[in-house]
């Protein structure tokens, strides 16, 4: 069909300025690009052989922080959700706080659960579809009476929630007790703290269950976190797969230190998850930094991210 058919008329091509591609700001070159695996090569040459593009390059930056901050010995804080150690990434955590590299926990309610039925049975994670038609759901009385118990007790000793439960995990000497980052906690002196909703989790549906003592011990380690939040000037915090209630507790412990005069303006923020979630993005990456500081994302399922970044950190730090 002749231009002339159409009712507008095409523009015309003629005359239009080029320029050179060698000339040309181009993002990725051959620097940047992947290469190919020879079998038998040990993991430091895997890392080099990853593109130097997108989510690796932040990958690489975030692992330079975070070896940075240690050597500067600044605080790397994780906060984290349970699922991380229902798909088996307590070893992997405790390696790292034995490593010194992590100066601080932070788990939601669900993760003392957790990480206690790892210790004293070895397993964890009901079918909660397959149990909740009858009521069964939640209703194991080892976890409940065990928790509700350390929480009541170990709490009158002036101990905050996550420090209670590893203690008690330490004296009961649990069967599985190298499974527990709590314990590892207590065991090394790296603060755990424990940040419960009251009625989310399945031991406050127990009769043992003391609201009060709960309320007190997971509000004083509000505060121990509060107080690692005020050092994280040239630190490092990561959000790890917690969608809504480690980054409201972070953003609150943010605002409270800032007001108390505390200087927190250069420090990483790093959420990582397998989904990209609303609260880790606007309290976690962008609000807090937004006089100072960087943000950066790391997407994946937790079991793949998380030990590689792990393994990453591990060789780039120095001995």
């Amino acid at each position: 069909m002749s231009e002339s058919k159409y009712k507008n008329k095409p523009i015309s091509l003629e005359g239009i300025r080029t320029s050179s591609l060698g000339g040309r700001k181009s993002k990725v070159s051959l620097a940047d690009i992947g290469q190919s695996w020879d079998k038998g090569q040990p993991f430091a040459e895997f890392l080099n052989r990853l593109p130097s593009v997108l989510g690796v390059a932040s990958l690489r930056e975030v692992v330079r922080r975070i070896c940075q901050a240690r050597e500067l010995k600044r605080p790397v804080l994780l906060g984290m959700g349970a699922h991380p150690i229902k798909v088996g990434l307590s070893p992997i955590i405790i390696d790292l706080m034995e490593r010194r590299v992590l100066s601080g926990v932070a788990m939601n309610g669900a993760g003392i659960i957790h990480d206690a039925e790892m210790a004293l049975a070895g397993m964890t994670s009901e079918d909660v579809a397959a149990s909740l038609s009858d009521g069964s759901f939640g209703m194991s009385h080892e976890t409940a009476d065990f928790l509700n118990r350390a929480i009541a007790q170990e709490s009158k000793e002036g101990l905050g929630l996550g420090a209670a439960v590893g203690r008690a995990l330490l004296r009961v000497e649990a069967p599985y007790l190298e499974q527990s980052i709590l314990a590892a906690g207590a065991r090394l002196k790296v603060p755990v703290t424990v940040h419960v909703a009251l009625g989310t989790d399945i031991i406050h549906l127990h009769p043992s269950v003391d609201p009060a003592a709960t309320g007190a011990a997971t509000h004083l380690d509000f505060r121990i976190f509060a107080g690692l939040v005020a050092s994280l000037e040239n630190g490092v915090y990561l959000n790890f797969g917690s969608a809504v209630i480690l980054p409201e507790i972070f953003l609150k412990a943010f605002t409270l230190v800032r007001n108390l005069g505390h200087k927190v303006r250069e420090f990483t923020a790093v959420n990582l998850d397998f989904n990209r979630h609303y609260r880790p993005t606007a309290n976690v990456l962008e609000r807090p930094t937004q006089e100072g500081g960087k943000g950066f994302e790391l997407i994946g399922h937790h079991e793949i991210m998380f030990p590689l970044l792990a393994a990453a950190i591990i060789e780039s730090i120095e001995p």
